[in-house]
């Protein structure tokens, strides 16, 4: 896998998202939302693929929206479908990500990159847009939300979400990615720094209030989320954000396991898949390859006490029931891996 840096500076640059057009109730951009007729290609390992299971989680739009599972492992041809038989989406009926990408602009040179929104009728990818995904399910696809879904995007709280998003975005999210890719010692410097300064903000933000913005559930515990919950797995170690691992540090570790044990949160998470991903492919970063067995996840299930602080995690609305049997994961109960 290549990483993208400046050789000047040794940043990290991620590449623009290039496909941005959006599935929407009245289909202004060409692709009306329909039932049946998108899949969600996904990785598990992946922070920015995995809020749009969360958020399809939460919503209810499993039976509506199918998803396809890549194998963690990328190869030269990045995702691939070696995880369904015959290694082919069985669905989509493609070897790798790369072919819907090119139904939709052949001479498409970028990157091949998750979540991705495929049109099943044609084959085309629509949407490689990861924020304006998971908005779109909680504004756009309404019709199919099952009932008692949660408002994730209230309309009265979307300036502060939004400012909130705007910080965890730069200097937690893709911090974590800059200090784990940079090349030279400023680079990653100033991404560490950024990183522990914005994760004890939010430490004192949260140690007053349960969630985010507001008493409920919102899009930015789900961004955020996305990131505390692969922490200790690979961003302590694997990408040197060692100044404290989450389980020291202990507002933001209840607050995660809080949400990790709220349905359509942990029963979406995949370790086995995250740590394989980033030991085995990011070559430059582990040469050996070689995935660690730690740490323990049996952390992850005990008691958090965060509903001390109040809050409703669905707001109006309800809990998402259980995830289809095709799509559960392994309890991580005691597990190392």
């Amino acid at each position: 896998m290549t990483i993208p840096t400046d050789p000047q500076t040794g940043e990290f640059r991620r590449s623009a998202n290039h496909f941005d057009a959006r599935v929407t109730a009245d289909g202004r951009d060409g692709w009306p939302v329909e039932a049946g007729r998108y899949r969600l290609v996904v990785s598990r390992a992946c922070p920015w693929a995995s809020r749009g299971l969360i958020v399809r989680r939460l919503l209810g739009l499993e039976s509506a929206l199918s998803v396809a599972v890549a194998d963690p492992i990328q190869d030269d041809k990045s995702w691939r479908f070696t995880l369904d038989p015959g290694d082919r989406d069985p669905v989509l009926g493609i070897r790798y990500l790369a072919e819907a990408y090119h139904a939709a602009d052949p001479h498409y040179m970028g990157g091949i990159s998750v979540p991705a929104i495929v049109d099943i009728p044609s084959g085309r990818l629509v949407s490689n847009d990861y924020p304006r995904i998971t908005l779109d399910f909680s504004t756009e696809w309404t019709s199919l939300h099952r009932p008692g879904a949660p408002d994730l995007y209230p309309e009265r709280l979307r300036g502060e979400i939004d400012d909130v998003n705007v910080g965890v975005f730069a200097d937690v999210n893709a911090a974590v990615y800059q200090a784990g890719f940079a090349t030279k010692q400023a680079a990653y410097d100033d991404a560490y720094h950024r990183l522990f300064a914005m994760l004890d903000a939010l430490s004192d933000r949260l140690e007053r209030q349960r969630y985010l913005v507001g008493d409920t559930i919102t899009e930015a515990d789900i961004r955020l989320f996305t990131t505390l919950v692969r922490f200790d797995s690979v961003y302590h170690g694997h990408f040197k954000c060692n100044r404290n691992k989450l389980t020291e540090q202990p507002v933001l570790w209840a607050y995660a396991r809080d949400l990790f044990q709220t349905p359509g949160f942990g029963d979406t998470v995949d370790f086995d898949h995250i740590k394989r991903h980033y030991h085995a492919v990011h070559e430059q970063v582990n040469p050996t390859r070689i995935v660690p067995l730690g740490p323990d996840l049996s952390g992850w299930t005990t008691p958090h006490h965060r509903e001390q602080l109040g809050g409703r995690p669905f707001g109006d609305g309800t809990s998402p029931g259980p995830p289809p049997e095709s799509e559960r994961i392994g309890d991580t109960d005691g597990a190392t891996s």
